[in-house]
């Protein structure tokens, strides 16, 4: 627990007007330019527009059905994207979300515990990065089957969504409490 107070007092101690600027800029560039760009790739490689990444709840048995859809073109393509611009897209969506709660969550008392709301972003980013270890995971060992790990990554991708969904949210709070303390 020591270990997360200074995780967020870390961020409160670097996250600066520049810093939020310099990650709203990144996030933009994300969503604007890359993301786009990159949505339709698995399709392209695979003739499946569905991913475990983006579904908000799936079973193992869909995860398996993914893996048979692809086929073996698309889940080794599946694997390369998630340990190259999957590890960059929630460096980048953690940086901006982490900096721009820290900020706007600066305007509490500095004991209040609501000030812990940004570590939120971090459990959300790990848990992607759980999500993609364990789907890869299934991907590569396609069709011998990865019991225990297939029955996590729904729980990972369901866990991410709820932490990232939450992140959003204390966004948007911490918005409202930045305007009311004006």
């Amino acid at each position: 627990m020591k270990l997360l107070y200074k995780l967020s007092s870390w961020c409160y101690r670097v996250t600066t007007l520049p810093v939020v600027v310099a990650a709203v800029v990144i996030f933009a560039f994300f969503m604007v330019v890359v993301l786009p760009q990159m949505s339709g790739q698995l399709e392209a490689v695979s003739g499946v527009d569905v991913s475990p990444d983006t579904s908000f709840i799936y079973t193992a048995r869909d995860l398996y059905a993914m893996a048979e859809a692809y086929g073996p073109d698309g889940r080794s393509y599946y694997i390369y994207s998630r340990f190259t611009f999957d590890l960059i897209w929630p460096a980048a969506y953690l940086f901006f979300l982490a900096a721009a709660i820290t900020y706007l969550f600066r305007a509490l008392p500095e004991k209040s515990p609501w000030r812990l709301v940004n570590l939120l972003p971090f459990a959300g980013a790990l848990l992607d990065l759980f999500e993609n270890s364990a789907a890869s995971l299934v991907m590569f060992r396609y069709p011998a089957e990865t019991a225990v790990i297939a029955h996590l990554a729904p729980l990972f991708t369901f866990l991410k969504w709820i932490f990232i969904g939450f992140s959003f949210a204390a966004l948007v709070a911490g918005l409202v409490i930045k305007i009311v303390r004006k």
